[in-house]
């Protein structure tokens, strides 16, 4: 071979490894090749020996090449005589064909040999007598071949939500890959999966229409799409329903599809939950019912053959508390005992058997006392059931052999209200706080509870795809991330004006979940009310239009990822701004507005349910009651079993003069206070306060290897900032530590005070609190501990309903004019969204008061 094609070849085969570039083309060029054409004929190849998953895998991969290409390919167990092209799939360990192309030379599978899950895609020449190229998909294991796989169905042009959200595939006659190329990948974390939860009434009513309930042709097509989405691990429904118990079939999709299967947090050794209702006898109570209990237990490992994770420890009947009286070494003994049963069936040591004890909500307190279990299982971690983490390891413990998991939640059914409906997860968020996790080495399993599944098929594909490897995607990578996968589903034209409507639905839905609110969310202080509703109003147009725009096959897909939650959600916030003009009015005695406000109310009252029922019909039926969960008329944490229209008033009074005309705006001028020349940020007081983004500092001080990193859009109403990496040690706030400045200017001297809005981050190191500093100008930095109220549920309640944790420092300024507030690290992991300066005059509101900042921005706003 001529030196100057070895290096070419080269310089392809190191663009394609470093990079992730595209494998796959459309176009026929010299450094590429047809894998599929019309005229010729093209194979799928696999060892029929090989594992059940890979036989999966390039069934489906034959599936999807027809879909993009009008052509399907032949699976064979043999190399064919005679072929242009070949796609070779198998794992280095069991396929004879793979081991046959290492053995001569052709490929080299040392890069993933050894590992879990990873996979392997090359392009090579002359692969066997008779045959020209062969593109061969190599897994260290089952999985890793089926990922392989899959990574190649993404780049012919099928999405894996192309069946749960009938995403359409990408037509084309022809595909050609990328001559000499080789791409290799690998998990960073290891066991990453969803769990299927408060699943009534949407998801169990669609699933008994469409399949007949939560059987195995249910969860195959589950576990395909965990698999498309590289993911490994399920936990399934559970809301009466067994997986085990329900479909003796359920357990053969699992070991088709290659997916982990494990039981939620409170059922042990591979039970549901319901089961003890069908077959359990006495009370679910240790002390007086052990015997009962372990053989309970038992029957349920002998039943599960598959690969699984068992939860091991107990909490009360039906996911309650246990009770007070509860010791740590009657659990210490469960645990015992669960390990014991373990051994017997397994006929292994259990450390052998991956397991899990969940630290969730009391169990996690039994933790801190001193509880523990042996060192092979996998501690598993929790949130607070609103995305806020509670507890990480300590930087410096020991390692553990069966390491530290995650349980995240994306739905909850609890106080303070449940959340169900629609998404409201924020990427920026999750991505905070699932980086925090990572880096605290919690790698080992990562499962988030999606409710339905649907609609949260964004935020699904986010968590996996950043569970793959949290090192590729940084907080300035999410909208790039959000314009890809819009990308992947509609195309490039449309990605980047898709990708902001997307990402600013979940922002405007994170503000407050829709359960939570009402017409006195927003107040009509600084025009927050008319904002927000103008704020939906003018996405819901941005997505209808792009709707129109896009091509007619996309529009089914756009309605369930896109145009839907936004047409629900600005419907059900116009309908609260118009329940609030109505008391208002009503108030007022302005008969003909009150009136009209309450025909507004009904009439949108009735959209909604319009809305679900042009949902549930989409694509002749495919979703029905997909979105038939209630979301409007709670009265308490539990919904409500209809949606019940907000009471409003009619007018039954003598008619008044009239809803007055507008008061005028009132003007502020800052000219006269801010020198001219002046650059950069520069706040100024405005009707008796100050408001700065975080992110809009003047200066930034970085020391001690700290930076201040910029969380684009984590904020409720713009971007937050923390400091980095986040696993720094405590500083000592003053001098030239780290700290971020804010420049502003004020009329007169006097008493403040300072508001400082924080993410609602909890004490995860179990301390005396995360905390932070604050100043203006040269007075000496005012420590604040940012959580320390976390133990108390009302308060705690209040952060996370309103996902804000405001804190209030006073201060005092001396002179008119300039002055510096600086904001001083202290932990890490503390995230700042706003600062708001209170000079006497600010006012009640929700997100706070919109910005003052430059000249050319001077506030306007009704009084």
């Amino acid at each position: 071979m001529k030196r100057k094609t070895l290096l070419v070849i080269m310089l392809q085969l190191a663009a394609v490894i470093g990079s992730g570039q595209q494998l796959v083309s459309d176009r026929l060029s010299p450094t590429n090749f047809a894998l599929v054409k019309p005229g010729a004929k093209t194979y799928i190849c696999t060892d029929s020996k090989d594992a059940e998953t890979v036989q999966k895998a390039a069934d489906l991969l034959g599936d999807d090449i027809f879909a993009v290409t009008g052509q399907r390919p032949e699976i064979v167990h043999a190399m064919p005589a005679l072929a242009k092209a070949v796609i070779i799939i198998g794992t280095s360990t069991n396929s004879a064909i793979i081991q046959e192309l290492e053995k001569s030379g052709k490929i080299n599978t040392k890069k993933i040999s050894q590992q879990w899950e990873a996979y392997q895609l090359q392009t090579i020449a002359n692969p066997a007598k008779g045959i020209e190229n062969a593109l061969v998909i190599a897994g260290s294991d089952r999985r890793g071949a089926a990922y392989g796989v899959f990574e190649l169905s993404k780049q012919i042009g099928v999405s894996p939500w192309y069946w749960w959200a009938d995403v359409p595939v990408k037509k084309t006659s022809s595909l050609y890959v990328t001559k000499a190329a080789l791409i290799t990948d690998a998990p960073k974390v290891k066991y990453r999966g969803i769990f299927i939860n408060d699943e009534a009434p949407a998801l169990s009513g669609w699933s008994k229409s469409a399949f007949g309930g939560f059987n195995s042709k249910f969860y195959a097509k589950v576990f395909e799409l965990i698999l498309r989405l590289k993911g490994n691990y399920l936990w399934p429904a559970m809301w009466g329903n067994a997986f085990y118990d329900d479909d003796s079939l359920n357990i053969k999709a699992a070991n088709t599809y290659g997916i982990v299967i494990g039981t939620s947090h409170h059922e042990p050794l591979m039970r549901a939950h319901d089961e003890w209702k069908r077959y359990g006898k006495g009370k679910w109570n240790y002390d007086s019912n052990e015997v009962r209990l372990k053989d309970f237990w038992k029957q349920g490992m002998q039943r599960a053959a598959n690969e699984k994770i068992v939860s091991v420890g107990m909490r009360g009947d039906g996911d309650e508390p246990m009770s007070r009286e509860t010791a740590t070494a009657l659990l210490e003994r469960i645990v015992k005992d669960q390990r014991q049963i373990i051994e017997e069936v397994t006929n292994k040591p259990a450390s052998e058997t991956p397991q899990l004890w969940a630290l969730y909500k009391e169990v996690q307190d039994y933790y801190d006392k001193g509880m523990r279990v042996p060192d092979d299982v996998t501690l598993l971690l929790c949130d607070d059931n609103w995305g806020n983490i509670r507890k990480l390891p300590s930087l410096d413990a020991a390692p553990r052999k069966g390491g530290y998991g995650i349980y995240y939640h994306f739905d909850y059914v609890g106080d303070p209200r449940n959340y169900k409906w629609l998404n409201t997860n924020p990427l920026p968020r999750v991505w905070e706080q699932m980086h925090l996790a990572y880096e605290h080495h919690v790698k080992d399993i990562w499962i988030v509870n999606v409710g339905d599944i649907k609609p949260m098929e964004f935020p699904i594909s986010f968590f996996l795809d950043y569970a793959w490897n949290p090192d590729k995607i940084d907080a300035a990578d999410i909208q790039s991330y959000t314009e890809k996968w819009c990308a992947a589903q509609f195309g490039k034209q449309y990605a980047v004006a898709i990708a902001d409507i997307i990402a600013k639905y979940a922002k405007y839905n994170g503000r407050k979940k829709p359960e939570l609110l009402n017409e006195n969310t927003y107040s009509n202080n600084y025009g927050e009310a008319d904002r927000v509703t103008n704020e939906y109003n003018a996405l819901l147009q941005r997505a209808q239009k792009m709707n129109d725009a896009l091509p007619a096959g996309y529009r089914d897909a756009y309605f369930q990822l896109v145009l839907h939650p936004v047409k629900a959600c600005a419907n059900l916030q116009e309908l609260y701004f118009n329940v609030a003009a109505n008391k208002y009015a009503y108030e007022k005695k302005w008969d003909t507005k009150t009136n009209s406000f309450a025909d507004k109310v009904k009439a949108l009252y009735k959209n909604d349910s319009l809305i679900s029922v042009q949902y549930n019909q989409l694509n002749n039926g495919k979703w029905n009651h997909m979105m038939d969960q209630t979301h409007i008329g709670y009265t308490y944490w539990q919904q409500p079993m209809l949606n019940k229209m907000p009471d409003i008033k009619y007018a039954d009074f003598e008619p008044s003069v009239g809803m007055p005309a507008d008061t005028a705006h009132r003007y502020v001028s800052a000219k006269k206070l801010i020198p001219p020349g002046t650059k950069g940020p520069v706040f100024y007081e405005s009707d008796g306060y100050v408001s700065i983004e975080a992110d809009h500092f003047t200066k930034s001080v970085s020391s001690n290897g700290i930076s201040w990193k910029v969380l684009p859009d984590l904020g409720r109403t713009g971007s937050a900032v923390t400091p980095f990496p986040v696993t720094l040690a405590v500083q000592t706030a003053g001098g030239n530590s780290p700290q971020l400045q804010y420049d502003f200017y004020v009329y007169e001297p006097g008493d403040v005070k300072l508001q400082a809005y924080f993410s609602p981050t909890l004490n995860f190191n179990n301390d005396d609190g995360l905390k932070y500093a604050v100043s203006i100008d040269d007075e000496l930095p005012q420590v604040m501990v940012l959580n320390k109220e976390s133990n108390q549920p009302k308060v705690w309640e209040k952060w996370v309903a309103d996902n804000i944790i405001i804190k209030t420092t006073a201060h005092k300024i001396n002179t008119p004019g300039k002055h510096v507030l600086k904001y001083w690290m202290v932990s890490p992991a503390v995230v700042l969204q706003k600062l708001v300066i209170d000079l006497g005059g600010l006012k009640e509101s929700y997100l706070g008061p919109p910005e003052t900042k430059n000249i050319e921005s001077i506030i306007q706003h009704k009084k």
